[in-house]
């Protein structure tokens, strides 16, 4: 998807998608976090998936370690190497190739592979990510969220997905979640997750800390949910117009950690590719409001329709005061 970077004599490989998309700079995001918990809320819906889940792995025993190797994924195949993220796609395939379910309401074998479990999660995924971005004011126009959502085709290849067969727009995301939904359930394997994502086991000593931290990080999660979600969970959420309020209020206190403190954390994967690529590639929001502007401007001549990432052509600016929110329906 991107091309190779000449920095300092050599031929610098930016990965799958590159600084210049919009997957680069939206992943460098701290609230990332409360997407990806949205996601697993989302993804939890869907009986025959979370059942995969919890038929084959240890989420019971090892949940925050399964959310810390999902996140490592995900780091990989945005700012890692092609190598890299081919190589973290293939092992994830195989592994898939090697499970299987029960659906213990018809008792039938189901492969964890299957390819309309596999585009569940992925939509669930970047819808969550978009939902919780837009809400909490981070800024994408109406073409970058479009581009955004094609640009990450390449990640539901990677998982075994044929890209055809995958969203590859918000208008087709929204019209997959119209057509899934009434296979959705509130199950009890659901609201197993809901009662760990809720109150995940700890220290003793770490309590208080997960009240406080946590709790929020969840509540937020939750609350972005489609009102479909929170009727199958069955518990109420703060109105919509307040969970974005709350959203832009974390939004703006995660956005004041300096990034690179952010980015020491393990594994470290932005500051690799920044050194890879050079300080001109890092992160950021500011880049993507630069490039809405030019656009509006009208002074993006020479880019092309399917210019990936930071130069989708026909930006719109979002209306004010709407927190960036695109819904799915529901």
């Amino acid at each position: 998807m991107a091309a190779a970077i000449r920095q300092g004599g050599t031929d610098a490989d930016p990965g799958l998608y590159g600084p210049r998309s919009v997957t680069w700079q939206m992943h460098g995001d701290p609230v990332m976090w409360i997407a990806g918990v949205r996601a697993l809320y989302l993804q939890a819906l869907h009986p025959l998936a979370v059942r995969g889940v919890l038929q084959n792995s240890d989420f019971r025993q090892d949940a925050w370690g399964r959310l810390l190797r999902t996140a490592r994924f995900v780091a990989t195949i945005t700012y890692g190497t092609t190598e890299a993220a081919e190589r973290a796609g293939a092992k994830v395939r195989g592994i898939h190739r090697r499970l299987s379910l029960t659906d213990p309401v018809t008792g039938a074998r189901h492969r964890v592979d299957e390819p309309e479990l596999l585009l569940w999660v992925h939509c669930a995924e970047i819808d969550s990510y978009l939902q919780v971005m837009r809400r909490s004011g981070y800024p994408l126009t109406d073409a970058q969220a479009d581009a955004y959502v094609a640009e990450n085709v390449v990640s539901a290849r990677l998982v075994g997905l044929a890209p055809a067969d995958v969203p590859a727009d918000t208008a087709a995301l929204a019209a997959y979640f119209e057509k899934v939904r009434p296979e959705l359930a509130g199950t009890p394997e659901a609201h197993e997750v809901d009662t760990f994502l809720r109150r995940p086991p700890v220290h003793a000593l770490l309590v208080p800390a997960r009240e406080v931290i946590w709790g929020r990080f969840a509540a937020l999660a939750y609350g972005s949910l489609p009102s479909y979600a929170h009727e199958l969970y069955g518990r109420p959420a703060p109105p919509p117009q307040v969970v974005t309020r709350r959203l832009r209020a974390m939004g703006r206190a995660l956005r004041c950690i300096p990034p690179r403190a952010r980015w020491q954390l393990p594994p470290k994967h932005i500051l690799r590719a920044v050194e890879r690529l050079g300080p001109g590639s890092r992160p950021s929001p500011y880049k993507l409001r630069r490039n809405a502007a030019i656009l509006g401007s009208g002074d993006a001549t020479g880019a092309g329709p399917h210019a990936a990432g930071l130069h989708g052509g026909g930006a719109s600016r979002l209306p004010p005061g709407q927190g960036g929110e695109w819904r799915t329906p529901g």
